[in-house]
Formats: C-alpha cells, structure tokens, sequence
C-alpha cells in the first residue's frame, strides 16, 4: 500500500494513511475513462427538442390554388417544409441519449481516476478544514495554505458548512462519496479527500 501524510488546514503534517493498492494504484486506461466521462454527460442530456412536422403544423388542409393554368409551380399545402411556417424535415424529436456502460466498468474507471490524481501527486489527504462556521474566507484560506486553487473536496457524508462554504468558488466543488464520479475527478485539478473519507471510498469500490 502507498503511503500518504495526512495535513490539517494549516498543511502541518499530523500523521499518514495508506491507501489501497486495488483503488489508488490501477493502470490508467484513457479509453475507459474516456467511454464512462461520455456516459454521464448523456445522461445528463434533457433530449426535450422537438420541432413540427408538416402533420404536426397548424393549418395547410386546403390546396392553396389549383393544379393547373396558374402559370405558377404547383402546391398542395401551405405548411410543406419549403414553406415559411412549415413542417421541419428531419429535426429533432424528444428522446433519450443514455447509453449502457456495465457498473464494473464505472466502477474500474472510478478507480482508475482515483489512482490518476494519487500517481501526479495531486491527491491530498486531510485531517480537518479549520471550520467552525460558514465561512468563505475561511475556506479560501485553508486551500491557500495547500496551494490549490482549482479542487474537487471529497466529505464523507454532506457537510453544510464546507458546502456553503465553497459554495461561491468557482474552482470548487464540495461531494460526498456517494456522489463521487469519474467526470468531476477528472474536472478538477486536485482531489482534496478528508480522511474520514477514505474508509467510505474503500466500502464503496468494494462492493
């Protein structure tokens, strides 16, 4: 198991933990994690576009002239997608754009971004926030004393005063471990990780 020091908001080392082989240290596969990242951002598609078909548009029941001795190109119906205020050819329709990626293939690519962050060094394990209420400033501080500006902060179950804390940084984003996912791992540049988490990340990965 890797070895990792533990630094508490100050960043003074207060102690170290060691992180599991099968969840911080897997080869990292691109193409995975690259399958699994386009996963969740189709599911979060809405798909609600729809436009008209020439069956759909109001109006255009009647021949708009007769067929023939107009001199002009014959027609049979005002709302034909050539027409202003016609039907739409082909567009789009409300639909679904999920896709099927197996849950041990989610659950290998949320190991491999894990030990991606761990192999470049840009995992970081902390023992406390130095939080006793919402601060914003408090909170811009702690992540000045780690020298991170742009970091997803993992919590072990939903913390209010870190969440509403972070809450107006842009760079920041603050998740539980039931919400980690591939896609804000790879987001952000460091993964900030309480040590209280880890244990939760294991049981989770485990299962």
């Amino acid at each position: 198991m890797a070895t990792v020091a533990v630094v508490n908001h100050k960043n003074e080392r207060v102690g170290e933990v060691e992180l599991p082989e099968n969840i911080f240290n897997v080869p990292v596969k691109v193409g995975l994690l690259h399958e699994v990242v386009r996963w969740q951002m189709a599911r979060w598609r809405a798909g609600t576009a729809c436009t008209k078909t020439r069956g759909e548009v109001r109006g255009g029941g009647r021949k708009p002239w007769r067929q023939k001795g107009t001199g002009r190109a014959r027609q049979g119906s005002i709302r034909a997608p050539h027409w202003v205020g016609g039907g739409v050819v082909f567009g789009p329709k409300p639909r679904s754009y999920e896709f099927k990626v197996n849950k041990k293939q989610r659950r290998l690519a949320l190991k491999m971004a894990l030990s991606a962050r761990a192999q470049e060094g840009k995992l970081l394990v902390v023992d406390d926030f130095g939080l006793s209420e919402i601060k914003t400033k408090k909170f811009l501080e702690f992540l000045k004393n780690l020298g991170v500006e742009d970091a997803l902060v993992v919590v072990p179950e939903r913390d209010e005063v870190v969440e509403r804390s972070a809450r107006n940084l842009p760079t920041v984003k603050v998740l539980a471990v039931e919400g980690l996912n591939v896609y804000d791992i790879l987001d952000y540049e460091y993964l900030i990780v309480k040590r209280e988490a880890l244990p939760k990340i294991e049981e989770r990965l485990s299962k």
